[in-house]
């Protein structure tokens, strides 16, 4: 089995340290692409305005100056010699559930990934960022490789991608493993009014963690909860009800 690696924390993150660990237990096929520099937060964005320039690190690793969609079609399309059979993309340094996929270039990885109709994951750590701020990066490095091998055996659509995020615990100190949909957050972003050493205004744009909007159980519920929550996700936005309902508005059969 060959697999590709990505993240949106940069090349030599930590968690991409641990994501090469949780390959190795997977395959000795392993690829890793990721960008140069962090590159949180860009969801699913590409590079168009500027050329991508890489590194070669070692025969099977590269960096690049782009986003995470653009390491994927990279390694994809141009670095290896034939496609990968796994895209893991990851781990983040944070969750990425409810709203908060919708911003994550980790997720974007794994959409990627989806949309070239390869088998892929998104892997993430949840951190208490009003806490102790404690990675425990053993969590995912014990849980994940028999996670994803059994999603594999699953033989899921490849059009699906599938979103897991792990607790913020010692591995022994998790829950179990729950498969949910995604859930909703009414965090709040907003920018932080600053000055710099001479005087000139600026805003560093910030967020303030909020309750959890949605109802039943949820990726967002269940992480909190002390669950490694997983959540097939599809790179199609469709709202099917809407669909129904707006189409007899416009009058279509």
């Amino acid at each position: 089995m060959r697999i590709l690696l990505v993240n949106d924390d940069g090349f030599h993150a930590p968690g991409f340290e641990v994501l090469r660990k949780i390959a190795a237990e997977l395959t000795d096929d392993v690829w890793a692409v990721a960008p140069a520099t962090d590159q949180s937060g860009l969801s699913h964005s590409i590079t168009l305005s500027h050329p991508l320039r890489f590194t070669k690190h070692g025969e099977r690793d590269f960096s690049v100056t782009g986003t995470p969609t653009d390491c994927v079609i990279m390694g994809v399309k141009e670095f290896m010699p034939s496609p990968p059979d796994l895209i893991l993309s990851g781990v983040n340094h944070g969750q990425n559930a409810a709203n908060d996929v919708t911003y994550s270039g980790t997720a974007a990885g794994a959409m990627e990934g989806a949309i070239l109709g390869i088998r892929s994951f998104a892997l993430s750590l949840r951190v208490d960022w009003g806490g102790e701020r404690i990675a425990y990066w053993d969590t995912p490095k014990e849980h994940a490789p028999s996670i994803i091998q059994r999603g594999l055996d699953a033989g899921f659509d490849p059009s699906t991608f599938i979103n897991v995020n792990f607790p913020d615990r010692a591995p022994s100190d998790v829950m179990g493993e729950k498969v949910v949909p995604q859930g909703a957050i009414d965090h709040e972003l907003f920018g932080e009014h600053r000055r710099d050493g001479r005087g000139q205004s600026y805003y560093w744009l910030t967020f303030q963690a909020g309750n959890i909007t949605s109802k039943g159980d949820s990726d967002i519920a269940a992480l909190r909860e002390g669950y490694t929550t997983i959540t097939p996700m599809r790179p199609d936005y469709t709202d099917r009800d809407a669909l129904q309902s707006l189409g007899k508005v416009w009058g279509n059969s």
